[in-house]
C-alpha cells in the first residue's frame, strides 16, 4: 500500500511519453500510469486501436529511428517521465539483417535523447534486456561487463552506457530496468509461453527443444511496477536494475506446468536445437532491485501461470478459436 500511494502521489498529473505504448509491456505500463493519475503520451510505430481509448491519453504514430519524424511528433512537448519500451526482441544476426536492431535500439535511442535534450526531466527509463548479459554465469548481476552476441543486444548494450554516461556528464535522470523474462495477458502469440499455452488449449503436439535452459519468468504485473518505482526514483538515476524474479525454473519445467494446468497439449521435447550461443543459466541477481526500489514480485510462477492461462483462454473463446 505504501508504494501505491508513493507512485500515485509522485505520477498524478505528470506528463509521462511511453515508447513503444501499444507493445505488451508499454500497454500495461500505460494502464497503470493511468490509474495512477498521469498524463500519457504513446508514440508507437502502429496505429492505435479505438479500443484503447481512455481519458488522459494520447496517441502518436512515428518511428524513432527517424529523427524527421520524431521531430515532428515531439517538437515543443515537455514531459516529467519518459519511458522508452520501443523495439521488439529479434536474434536476427548481423550479415542478415541485424545493423537494423542496432539502429532500431541504438539510433533510436539518441534520436530520443536528441528530443529530450532541452527537456526539465525528472526521470528516463530505458528498457534493457537479459540478453544483454550473453553468456556469462548465473546469477547475473548488475556489476558484470555485459557480453553481448547479437545485434539486438549490442544495440541494448549501446544505449545503457550511453545513458549512465549522459547520467555521469550531463546529470540525465536515466535508469535501465534490466529484463529477463516478462509474460503475462496479451503477449505477441509468436513468443515462446504464449505459443505454449495456446499449443496445450487447442490439445496439440508441439516441438520444442530439450528444455534444459534455466530462465527467470517474472509476471507482468510484478515488472510495470519495478519500471514506475525506478522511474520516480532519484537513488536510480545512472545505474542499471535487473528485474526478474530471481527463482531459476527450467523451460522444460514451464512447459510441463502449463499442460498439466491447462490439462491438453503435449511437447515433443528435443525437435528444435538450442540457440547458437544460447546462455543455458539466465537468472538474475535482484539484491539491487530490493535494495535500491524497495521491490520483489509478488505473484509466483503458478499465480501468474494462470492468471494467463485464463486470459487466453476468454480471449480465443471469444475470437472462436477454442
Amino acid at each position: 500500500m505504501a508504494i501505491v500511494e508513493n507512485l500515485r502521489q509522485k505520477l498524478s498529473g505528470r506528463r509521462t511519453l511511453v515508447i513503444g505504448g501499444r507493445g505488451f509491456i508499454g500497454s500495461h505500463v500505460v494502464a497503470s500510469l493511468l490509474d495512477y493519475g498521469a498524463f500519457v503520451t504513446t508514440l508507437s510505430l502502429s496505429e492505435p486501436s479505438s479500443s484503447i481509448e481512455r481519458e488522459g491519453l494520447e496517441h502518436m504514430t512515428g518511428d524513432i529511428r527517424n529523427p524527421d519524424s520524431l521531430t515532428s511528433c515531439l517538437s515543443n512537448r515537455e514531459f516529467d517521465y519518459v519511458i522508452n519500451s520501443g523495439g521488439y526482441i529479434d536474434h536476427t544476426p548481423y550479415f542478415s539483417g541485424g545493423r537494423d536492431l542496432i539502429d532500431q535500439h541504438f539510433s533510436g535511442t539518441m534520436n530520443l535523447l536528441d528530443q529530450m535534450k532541452n527537456s526539465d526531466l525528472k526521470g528516463y527509463v530505458q528498457i534493457g534486456s537479459s540478453d544483454e548479459y550473453g553468456s556469462l554465469k548465473a546469477p547475473q548481476n548488475e556489476d558484470s561487463r555485459e557480453a553481448p552476441i547479437s545485434p539486438y543486444s549490442v544495440g541494448k548494450v549501446a544505449s545503457a552506457h550511453l545513458l549512465q554516461m549522459l547520467r555521469k556528464t550531463e546529470d540525465l535522470p536515466a535508469v535501465i530496468v534490466r529484463l529477463f523474462l516478462v509474460y503475462g495477458p496479451g503477449q505477441d502469440h509468436r513468443r515462446f509461453l504464449p505459443q505454449v499455452i495456446r499449443g496445450c488449449l487447442a490439445n496439440q503436439v508441439f516441438e520444442t527443444s530439450e528444455g534444459m535452459q534455466l530462465r527467470d519468468f517474472c509476471y507482468i504485473d510484478d515488472v510495470v511496477n519495478a519500471i514506475l518505482l525506478a522511474m520516480v526514483s532519484e537513488e536510480a538515476h545512472g545505474r542499471v536494475i535487473n528485474v526478474a524474479s530471481g527463482e531459476p525454473v527450467s523451460i522444460r519445467e514451464v512447459i510441463e506446468k502449463v499442460a498439466s494446468m491447462v490439462g491438453g497439449g503435449k511437447a515433443d521435447f528435443g525437435k528444435i536445437r538450442y540457440r547458437v550461443g544460447e546462455n543455458m543459466a539466465l537468472y538474475a541477481d535482484t539484491g539491487l532491485a530490493k535494495e535500491i526500489l524497495g521491490w520483489q514480485p509478488a505473484i509466483t510462477l503458478d499465480e501468474g501461470l494462470k492468471r494467463t492461462i485464463a486470459w487466453y483462454r476468454q480471449t480465443l473463446k471469444a475470437d472462436g478459436s477454442d
